[in-house]
């Protein structure tokens, strides 16, 4: 069978079965072609087929979408298939409420991340988790088959609050940074992106703002907006959040809460000094400001500890911490948690319940045992070394190809270095092109939409070798 009849029996096929409901939009022309591997003369050959079927329609401005008035298809191979009768008219079909629902679709280029994230032969400059490679497979293998020599497998659901050998064990290692917690103050989540979510649920009341940095990772996920919360953003320089600016912003915005990820920022890398963290929890102290701090990146130290995590500084309780075991030992473990007073605590344990019921035993246990075990601080001293080498791979490779086409910081930790293009770029048409080149890139307005400056580049991910050929793919690009 001709490549574009295949193409169009594949269509017809998801159309027919209601697997693409009338109203849904095609990706572009461009789009198909590439996840197809075909030339685009081909593609519309198949589209046009589609078309005089009445299956597809092209609308101005809107894209190519399937046809709404469906009563009789023919198939590729000539033969007649009967419709539903209630399609003839306008079928009542999910597509009608996909954008109904209470939480806002991801940005369209993070859409197209988390899609492409899985496509082989890509190299993923902007992704923000470690490389299979860095991830210590044979240390978890020990750590599960420890754990089949239980007698009874982890079969029932833990306590609201979560494992409590593994709260035990959180409380322990956050001891170590200065955060003294007792377990009754600890809630396990399914990642830190649900501890957000939780909060925004369950804390902040709808309409309310919270000021946090910008950029900010934050921009790029819809965990508050989509709980209608509003964000009022402060300015940043080389030592972190710029405190001069907060005290008149939350009295002008009347903000909730102050959002900060002060060891290696994210994207920035930016890692905030011992003083201005004190600066910032006096102010925030004599506001009555209460804070959530995300310290995703706290561990991953690359040159010297970071100061004092916000929470070892607090003695008011205006402090939600936020961990995670997602950047440093597995992300598919799908573990964090939130640290703050009982009661808070307690609210947001009783919101997880009504949605989850509680993160899988099987990876509380395991990571309990991970804990308790020391393969963790093991692992992070390998982790660590192994990023430094990345970062300064990165480092040199930008000095060499993008000396004169940008600027960029040094890292003391975390994954990311933020790159600041000399001249701006139209974030998607820059985007667009690199996909086309085989990068995969995180551009600046992710992270604040007005930004056509920027690039988030990661040394967690992509191997050393992909490194070297992306960085080089990158500056041609740029230039």
């Amino acid at each position: 069978m001709p490549l574009h009849s295949q193409i169009s029996a594949y269509f017809l096929a998801k159309i027919s079965s209601g697997a693409w409901p009338p109203g849904m939009r095609l990706a572009p022309q461009r789009e198909l072609c590439r996840l197809l591997g075909v030339n685009r003369s081909t593609v519309v050959t198949a589209l046009g087929q589609l078309t005089a079927l009445g299956l597809i329609e092209g609308r101005r401005g809107g894209g190519t979408r399937v046809a709404d008035g469906r009563s009789t298809i023919r198939t590729a191979a000539g033969s007649n298939a009967v419709m539903n009768p209630a399609d003839s008219g306008r079928a009542g079909n999910w597509n009608d409420y996909v954008e109904e629902g209470i939480h806002y679709p991801n940005l369209p280029t993070v859409q197209d991340i988390n899609r492409l994230e899985y496509e082989p032969g890509l190299i993923r400059l902007g992704t923000g988790e470690p490389s299979p490679e860095l991830l210590p497979g044979a240390a978890m293998n020990r750590v599960l088959a420890e754990l089949s020599e239980l007698r009874l497998p982890p079969l029932s659901y833990e306590e609201p609050l979560g494992n409590p050998g593994l709260r035990a064990a959180v409380s322990r290692k956050l001891a170590m940074i200065g955060i003294m917690a007792d377990p009754s103050s600890i809630l396990i989540t399914s990642g830190a992106l649900q501890g957000l979510q939780l909060i925004a649920l369950g804390l902040l009341p709808r309409g309310s703002a919270i000021l946090l940095e910008k950029p900010s990772y934050l921009y790029s996920i819809h965990a508050f907006q989509s709980a209608g919360v509003k964000f009022s953003g402060l300015p940043m320089d080389s030592r972190g959040l710029v405190p001069e600016h907060l005290a008149a912003e939350a009295v002008r915005s009347k903000a909730a809460m102050l959002y900060s990820i002060p060891s290696f920022h994210n994207p920035t890398g930016i890692l905030m000094d011992a003083e201005r963290r004190l600066e910032l929890m006096q102010v925030t102290g004599s506001l009555g400001l209460p804070i959530l701090e995300d310290g995703a990146y706290q561990e991953l130290w690359l040159d010297n500890p970071p100061p004092l995590p916000l929470k070892a500084l607090d003695r008011d309780g205006r402090v939600l911490h936020l961990g995670t075991l997602s950047k440093a030992a597995s992300p598919g473990l799908r573990i964090g948690w939130i640290v703050g007073p009982e009661p808070v605590v307690r609210r947001l344990a009783d919101i997880k319940m009504q949605s989850d019921y509680g993160a899988s035993s099987l990876s509380q246990l395991a990571a309990a045992r991970w804990l308790e075990g020391g393969y963790h601080e093991e692992h992070l001293q390998v982790l660590r070394g192994r990023l430094r080498q990345r970062r300064d791979l990165v480092l040199e490779l930008l000095q060499l190809h993008c000396a004169g086409l940008a600027t960029w910081n040094v890292p003391a930790g975390g994954f990311y270095i933020w790159l600041s293009l000399l001249r701006p770029a139209p974030p998607r048409k820059l985007f667009t092109a690199a996909l086309r080149a085989g990068l995969l890139l995180n551009t600046g307005d992710l992270y604040d939409r007005g930004d056509s400056g920027h690039l988030r580049l990661s040394y967690a991910y992509a191997s050393p070798a992909e490194l070297e050929r992306g960085i080089v793919l990158l500056a041609e690009l740029i230039r």
